[in-house]
């Protein structure tokens, strides 16, 4: 029997990335099904359930840091047109990334003051500010290198492999972030079994979303 070629094993980033846009889809539709109908949407009202306040975490953070960030480290393989169109969008999705993570971690700030509860106490708190932290440290670095008028072609080529290494580094950060939040709100007794269904399957998507957003950027863009 004779033995194929390697290259007929080989797979493109196309099917990821098809693949990615729908489970984004599944993601945003799943969070939106949960917050609106299990935890009965969100408020920023003075005197309000501070519950309320709180669901916001979960779902700016999640449109945040899983969505608009996967769709940012996927931008190149994305964005048809020149290279400074495809930079753009990648730099503005991270732009809006950090803007929806600053809308979520003030949700869960404002929580944590209203119930007297402490702040970063939990492996899910320790990661999110970690991943946040480090999310702003890179967007700014790579400003400084790859926008800013004054860096060098040496500088952006020697700085290059390691900010795709630290990206994906941070956004499956941010994928670990979001799976430990997730499972707070699942324990023993909870009176809405539909609800816990919604979040494992919802978690399932966000896992699955990270290992095609990577798989995406990794492989070849064509045979």
């Amino acid at each position: 029997m004779p033995v194929k070629s390697g290259a007929s094993f080989r797979l493109t980033a196309l099917p990821m990335i098809v693949m990615a846009q729908l489970l984004a889809a599944a993601v945003f539709t799943l969070t939106l099904v949960w917050v609106l109908h299990f935890r009965e949407g969100v408020t920023w009202e003075m005197g309000s359930i501070p519950q309320l306040v709180y669901t916001a975490h979960p779902l700016f953070m999640v449109i945040g840091l899983v969505i608009c960030t996967g769709e940012a480290v996927m931008a190149y393989r994305i964005v048809l047109g020149p290279r400074a169109a495809r930079k753009a969008v990648h730099l503005l999705l991270h732009l809006l990334s950090l803007g929806f993570a600053a809308v979520g971690l003030y949700a869960a700030v404002k929580f944590h003051r209203d119930a007297g509860l402490p702040d970063i106490h939990s492996l899910h708190s320790w990661l999110g500010i970690a991943t946040i932290g480090l999310y702003a440290l890179q967007w700014l670095v790579a400003f400084v290198y790859f926008v800013f008028p004054g860096a060098m072609m040496t500088m952006r080529a020697d700085y290059a492999p390691w900010h795709i290494f630290f990206g994906i580094v941070i956004f499956l950060m941010a994928v670990c972030t979001a799976e430990t939040g997730l499972a707070k709100y699942i324990f023993p007794g909870n009176d809405y079994p539909s609800e816990a269904f919604i979040i494992n399957f919802l978690g399932i998507s966000i896992f699955v979303f990270g290992v095609t957003v990577v798989l995406a950027v990794i492989l070849p863009s064509r045979y």
